[in-house]
């Protein structure tokens, strides 16, 4: 039997020749050998080398992976210098959790914007962290060294994971960078990405939520858009240049390399070229797939966020107080809400599954073409099938779990954080004080942003839903008892189940940890909330996770041979992999796009728009008087177009998708000309299936950032650092 990788040798290194503009999250070792001769005819005026290189400075060294403590290289948007002295610029909602956790009522940084003017006002940001990429590196022969096509499934992911950890702490030996070694093309190839990772990273600036939120989240995923999606963060060092943790006499970094700001603006068809860190995208998936997906899953989901967020507007329009504690939960809530919703829309309008459908017979015709092939491949599609029938209702179950069960009331997501404190003994009280510790850290933020009346709407509604959707063998026994005992009260249940919880209580929790002994965990293992969580979590764990991660292996396994399939099969194709959270490429042109029948939009808007849409009565489009006025004015200063128009936003065919917020979208000298920050609702199904006809990124002309920063909050100081280019 011939070893799996001697087999990738033959599909995987193929040099092919339909390399499409617009679609692709292209992996930046690799445009040299398969991308920058189709990117220079699109009019890309460096080369490969400009953007990555492992011998000098170039473009990469000048993007930023935001991430967290503990999960780094998870980079929840992208962000880029630009200056010399550490300054980076990314977008409003990447800061958002860092402006609102620094927002009080006196200090309300979410309305009225932050901006340090010096640098010992810069506030630092606990947790956050800023990666650059080092290198990459192909080692799929080491990760699949002594791999055959006869090992089984679980020895294969041992040895994988055996594998991939020598091959990151050989990566790391002798250096302070950290590595990471992730699959590419379904497990068919892996690559290392070795970072280095600072964590100081101060908030330096950021609009009013009018300016960087305008439009709120009826405009979230659509175009035309008017959002100054934009917050400013300086990343400090030590004195030798390297990461530390915060110190009173770090300095800011300085850095290989920062962008070049261009004011030149954007034009239709000019080449574009965005430069991040992709979250996840699944663009390989069979029809099953997404009829589960379309048909069951997302249908649900947004069913859930649907009462969610109905149940945090209500609340938050009435309350100052409340609007600042749940913005950035709203938000969050919102956002996969609405794109699954565009998703739906989207593939329906592509016809997708009925493509997919077509793609699979040429497959199965294909795969049974020869023996050889015929024992590689014949078959797969009826397994994964037959397999996705079975997931169907354990992937609901999971789904209810999670968005109405584990995450579906804030205080019961608080209270399961205390069950390693209850579980202690007097035989294991190792980290006992540390625990208690966290746990008081914990509360303290979770009490900040937390209002009883709101949780106790969405605790009641959650547990009907869940209640009420799903067979009862999905359904933990202790929500059943619940609906049994209060007769489907559930409102009556979370009166009475909060007015008795301490997790309810800031003071009576706080009182509790103070005075914590190892017997207070049988009292608090009592506690209605504490009960409520502790079993949905233990029936996740036991009844529902274990049968869908077995399901879901069984299929991860076929999805790994139809896919070398399908590239063993269009040999003369080079594909993309998967977003996996690791910097890519993304090209493509400046362009409008028709949504539907008469529907045709410009590919770029001004602050008129945003005048247009003014309206004091709603807080998303209430605008910032200083902005009326300056507008009245035409004070635009140098930011102005040759119109004498001062545009806010464009859009351009690059294929991006969540994690690229943040990203810089660069001209084709490489300069910045924007900030990417969402996608045009038609076209957000392009995670699973690309329309360059329609699909659309959508960015916050750099122009209009800083007009924002200069004429409106004053800040030109922070101008002075760049290299602005006319």
């Amino acid at each position: 039997m011939k070893k799996l990788s001697l087999f990738l040798i033959a599909f995987l290194l193929l040099i092919g020749t339909q390399v499409k503009a617009d679609e692709g999250m292209w992996i930046p070792m690799l445009l040299k050998k398969y991308n920058i001769e189709q990117m220079q005819k699109e009019g890309f005026k460096l080369t490969a080398d400009d953007i990555y290189s492992i011998n000098q400075a170039c473009l990469k060294d000048a993007v930023v992976g935001l991430g967290r403590e503990g999960r780094p290289f998870h980079h929840f948007c992208t962000a880029e210098l630009i200056s010399d002295e550490g300054l980076l610029i990314t977008n409003h909602h990447c800061g958002y959790g860092a402006i609102q956790f620094h927002s009080s009522l006196e200090h309300d940084y979410l309305k009225d914007g932050f901006w340090a003017m010096s640098r010992e006002q810069e506030l630092v940001n606990e947790g956050i962290t800023a990666s650059f990429l080092i290198r990459m590196e192909d080692v799929t022969a080491q990760v699949l060294d002594s791999i055959t096509d006869a090992t089984k499934e679980m020895d294969r992911q041992k040895i994988i994971k055996k594998h991939i950890k020598a091959i990151q702490k050989d990566a790391e030996k002798g250096t302070d960078y950290r590595a990471s070694v992730k699959a590419y093309f379904n497990g068919n190839q892996y690559f290392l990405s070795v970072y280095e990772i600072y964590k100081d990273v101060r908030l330096v600036g950021a609009p009013p939520s009018a300016i960087g939120k305008f439009g709120g989240d009826t405009d979230n995923w659509m175009w035309p858009r008017h959002t100054g999606d934009f917050s400013m963060f300086r990343i400090y060092a030590n004195k030798d240049n390297k990461p530390a943790v915060y110190a009173k006499d770090n300095v800011p970094l300085k850095p290989k390399k920062s962008f070049k700001i261009s004011l030149k603006g954007v034009h239709d068809g000019d080449f574009t070229m965005v430069f991040g860190y992709p979250g996840t995208t699944t663009e390989y998936l069979t029809s099953d797939a997404l009829k589960m997906m379309t048909e069951v899953d997302n249908p649900h989901k947004i069913k859930i966020r649907t009462k969610k967020l109905d149940l945090m507007r209500a609340d938050m329009d009435v309350s100052p107080l409340v609007r600042i504690q749940y913005s950035a939960k709203y938000a969050g809530v919102a956002n996969s809400w609405k794109r699954w919703q565009g998703e739906i829309k989207g593939l329906h309008r592509l016809n997708a599954i009925a493509k997919k459908i077509a793609q699979e017979k040429n497959f199965e015709t294909w795969a049974n073409s020869s023996e050889e092939l015929k024992a590689k491949y014949a078959g797969i599609l009826g397994k994964m099938k037959s397999l996705y029938a079975e997931l169907s209702p354990v992937s609901l179950a999971r789904d209810y779990a999670i968005e109405a069960g584990i995450r579906g009331s804030e205080t019961v997501g608080f209270a399961y954080k205390f069950k390693k404190l209850v579980d202690f003994t007097k035989k294991d009280t190792a980290n006992f004080d540390e625990e208690i510790k966290t746990l008081k850290k914990s509360t303290a933020t979770f009490f900040k942003n937390y209002n009883l009346p709101t949780d106790k709407k969405l605790l009641a509604a959650m547990l009907k839903m869940y209640s009420a959707n799903l067979d009862a063998k999905y359904i933990p026994k202790e929500i059943l008892a619940i609906k049994e005992k209060y007769k489907g009260d559930f409102e009556a249940y979370a009166e009475k189940a909060l007015s008795k919880s301490v997790f309810a209580n800031q003071a009576k929790i706080e009182q509790l940890l103070n005075n914590y002994k190892l017997s207070s965990g049988k009292r608090l293992a009592k506690d209605p909330i504490f009960v409520l969580a502790r079993n949905i979590n233990f029936f996740y764990d036991s009844e529902i996770y274990p049968s869908y991660k077995k399901i879901n292996t069984e299929i991860k396994k076929l999805q790994r041979s139809y896919m070398a399939g399908l590239m063993q099969m269009q040999k003369d194709k080079v594909f993309y992999p998967d977003a996996n959270s690791t910097l890519r490429v993304h090209y493509g042109k400046v362009a409008g796009f028709k949504a539907r029948d008469a529907v045709n939009y410009d590919y770029y808007t001004t602050l008129e728009g945003i005048m247009e849409k003014d309206n004091p009565e709603i807080f998303d489009y209430d605008v910032p008087q200083k902005l009326r006025d300056l507008y009245a004015k035409k004070d635009f200063g140098q930011y102005a177009n040759e119109k004498g128009e001062m545009p806010v936003c464009f859009i351009a065919t690059n294929h991006t998708t969540g994690g690229n917020s943040g990203s810089p979208v660069l001209n084709a000298n490489g300069e910045l000309i924007g900030l990417n920050f969402d996608r045009a609702w038609e076209g957000v199904m392009s995670d699973l299936m690309y329309d360059p006809d329609i699909c659309r990124n959508v960015t916050l002309d750099i122009r209009y950032a800083l007009f924002i920063i200069d004429k409106f909050a004053g800040a030109g100081y922070l101008l002075d650092e760049m290299n602005l280019v006319k």
